[in-house]
Order: structure tokens, then C-alpha cells, then sequence
């Protein structure tokens, strides 16, 4: 039998201490798989598989979506700021493009406070207004719509490039475009908020305001968008507890969704009281003046007009579904105490609980104060970060997808 001889790479053939004599089997068969393991990795690092949804893109999409939720709240706690400021109406036509430039010169600031003096806020509010004071409302305003555009291309860039690279699934595709097209529904909502209150009412003496039902609308639909892409956010990244899927835990389930609802319908609430001054018309509490129930809760006719229009009612009714919120949180905490729950989700509990009482004594405080603009605006900041509490304890509890 002749000896089996093997180059090694790099060696010259020729070099005696370079041979190696085979003449065990053993030996042959280990080189004849490690040739083979070597074909199959060269293969496989020339043709590299496709990207295709999983774990690492989920987190990827995930943390996106956490980033996309903190500018819509942005936004939402901006338009909060530009109307407690009263700054709402002082852009008067809307330009996608044109108007992401500020006026820069005296002569074009000129022009633009021209316009504003035209309509019913600078007549019958501002007729005394200097122009570094209209510049002031100006660019609260025009802040807030930039801050719009930038919510715009932070949805719809990234699809365009999530999309191309193959992270999304047949569900993300549908969410991500409706979460685009949401954001673009909620730019048009916000212009036509904006000329409710630029409209003459020559029957009317009152202040120039958007109306109510419009500015619910608008916050409604950005508060919508912040809880769809937070959740959609957190259950990418969040892996769900494999919980038992037992009688009180669907209970706590059912609470838990009850309770996100009132959080929710209180936050839209809210909106009525901001676009009505309701604020200001009983600054006392608990009682409302000397009573309980106010004698003027249903002045108006038909009665179901006193819950949108009448400024009294409208507070009642906030102050109504707060402190119902807040028998709803405690309740669903006590409930919660009583069963065995992952470490995350007693948190979660925990967090909401404590965020619903300090709600409460904002919105107490900014009463008694007479809604000064920064407890105002911490308000309504509360409110959000009370709706965004109720989510994670919401994701928290969901089932495992099967």
C-alpha cells in the first residue's frame, strides 16, 4: 500500500518535514469532513439569506414606534402650551411647504401681522397688540406646526425603509399605513380646528375660540395615534408573561381594558373644558360654589346641548369621570394585590396607581389656582402620562399570541 501524501496550504510540496504519511483511516475520514464543513461555509457566505421579520427586527421596529409615541406626545403637550398661551389663531392660511420658513424680515413679519388684525381674536382680544407680542404667538404656533411635520417624517420615512428591507410582516404592513395615513388625517384635522376659530360670528359677543367639538376631535385622533403606536411599540419589545390563563386573570383583563377606556374618555373630556374655559367658571372644590350640583347643570335647551356647550356641566362631568377614574385605578390595584402576578406587571400596577392620585391633585390645584398656564400644561401632561401607565399594564396582562 502506498503512503497517502497531503500539502498543507502555504507549503511547498517538496520540503521533507512538510509530508505527512497517512496510513490510518481514521486520519483520511477527519480531513474529508473538514473539507466538506469548509465547501459549505464558503456557500453559505455567498449567498446570504434575506432579511426576513424576526426577533432583532421586532425590537428594531419596536423601539421606532417608542420614538414616534414620544414626538406625538411632544406635539400633544405643545398644542396644549400654544393654546393655554392663546397662540392658536395667530397663523391664518396653512401651507404644507411655504410656511416651514418664519417671516424674516420687518417687512414680511409687517405683512403677516396684517393679515392677523383681520380676523375676530385681534379685533375683539388684541386690538392693542404690539408686533414683538404677535411675534410671540406666532412662533408658539408656528412651533407647533413644525413639530407636526417632524411626527409626519418620523412615521412615514421609516416605513418606506422598514418596508424595503423586508421588517415588516402582512400585520405591520396594514399597521404602519394606517398609522401614516392617521398622521397625515391628523394634520388636516388640525387646520380645520384652527379655522373654526377664524370665522365671523357677528351674532356672537363671546371670545374667539376654536370650536369645542373640533379641538376634542384633534386631541382625540393624536391621543388615538399615542396609544396605537405605544402598544404596537410595547408588544414588539415587551415579550408577553406566560400567564395561566385563569378565571380572575380574565377578570383582571376585562378591569384592566375598563379602566383604560375611563382614562381615555376622562383625557377627551378634558378637551371640552380646555375649548370652553370650563376651568374658570367654579374654582372650588369639592363642592361646585356652596352645592354639590349646581343650580345652572342643565340651563340649557335641549338638555343633551349642556354636555358639549354649557361650561358648567362640561366641568361637572370632567370632575365626574376623574374621580371615577380614580376609584377605577385603586380598585384595580386592590384587585391585583390578591393574586400572583409577574414582578413587571405589580409595577406597572404600582406606577398607574401612584400616577392617578398625583393626576387628581394637579387638576385639583390648577382649579383652585384658576388654571395658571404651567400647572395647566403639567395637567394635561399628567394626562397622557396616566393613558400611557394604563397601556403598559394593559401589555403587561395581554395573552400570548398562539
Amino acid at each position: 500500500m502506498l503512503p497517502t501524501v497531503v500539502k498543507l496550504a502555504g507549503c511547498p510540496l517538496d520540503g521533507g518535514p512538510f509530508l505527512i504519511h497517512m496510513r490510518t483511516p481514521h486520519l483520511r475520514q477527519w480531513l474529508a469532513k473538514r473539507s466538506q464543513h469548509s465547501i459549505t461555509a464558503e456557500a453559505g457566505a455567498n449567498t446570504a439569506p434575506a432579511t426576513v421579520p424576526n426577533a432583532a427586527t421586532n425590537r428594531i421596529l419596536g423601539r421606532w414606534l417608542l420614538g414616534c409615541s414620544g414626538l406625538v406626545v411632544g406635539a400633544v403637550v405643545l398644542g396644549g402650551v400654544t393654546r393655554l398661551t392663546e397662540s392658536g389663531l395667530s397663523m391664518v392660511d396653512w401651507h404644507l411647504v411655504r410656511e416651514m420658513k418664519p417671516p424674516q424680515t420687518r417687512a414680511e413679519w409687517e405683512a403677516e401681522f396684517a393679515k392677523y388684525r383681520q380676523f375676530p381674536e385681534f379685533k375683539i382680544m388684541n386690538h392693542d397688540m404690539t408686533l414683538p407680542e404677535f411675534k410671540f404667538i406666532f412662533y408658539m404656533e408656528w412651533g407647533h406646526r413644525m413639530w407636526g411635520r417632524l411626527v409626519g417624517l418620523a412615521y412615514v420615512l421609516p416605513t418606506i425603509y422598514f418596508w424595503k428591507k423586508g421588517y415588516f410582516n402582512r400585520s405591520m404592513k396594514g399597521r404602519a399605513l394606517g398609522l401614516c395615513g392617521f398622521v397625515f388625517f391628523q394634520g388636516l384635522l388640525g387646520w380645520y380646528m384652527v379655522k373654526s376659530g377664524l370665522e365671523e360670528k357677528p351674532e356672537s359677543y363671546d371670545v374667539p375660540r376654536v370650536s369645542q367639538y373640533r379641538l376634542s376631535a384633534h386631541l382625540g385622533s393624536a391621543l388615538l395615534l399615542y396609544c396605537a403606536s405605544l402598544w404596537t411599540g410595547l408588544t414588539l419589545m415587551v415579550e408577553p408573561h406566560k400567564l395561566a390563563n385563569t378565571k380572575r386573570l380574565n377578570q383582571l383583563r376585562r378591569f384592566a381594558k375598563g379602566t383604560v377606556g375611563l382614562v381615555f374618555l376622562t383625557a377627551l373630556s378634558g378637551a371640552f373644558v380646555a375649548g370652553l374655559d370650563a376651568g374658570l367658571v367654579y374654582n372650588s372644590f369639592p363642592l361646585m360654589g356652596d352645592r354639590w350640583i349646581p343650580d345652572d347643570l342643565l340651563a340649557f335647551s335641549p338638555t343633551l346641548k349642556n354636555f358639549f356647550e354649557n361650561p358648567t356641566t362640561v366641568q361637572f362631568d370632567h370632575r365626574v369621570l376623574a374621580i371615577s377614574s380614580l376609584t377605577a385605578i385603586t380598585g384595580l390595584y386592590m384587585f391585583s394585590r390578591r393574586m400572583m402576578l409577574p414582578r413587571r406587571a405589580k409595577i406597572a400596577i404600582s406606577c398607574l396607581t401612584a400616577m392617578a392620585y398625583a393626576q387628581v391633585a394637579l387638576g385639583i390645584s390648577t382649579l383652585l389656582l384658576y388654571v395658571p398656564t404651567p400647572l395647566a400644561a403639567t395637567h394635561q401632561s399628567g394626562s397622557v402620562a396616566l393613558l400611557s401607565l394604563a397601556i403598559w399594564v394593559l401589555a403587561e396582562l395581554r395573552k400570548v399570541a398562539k
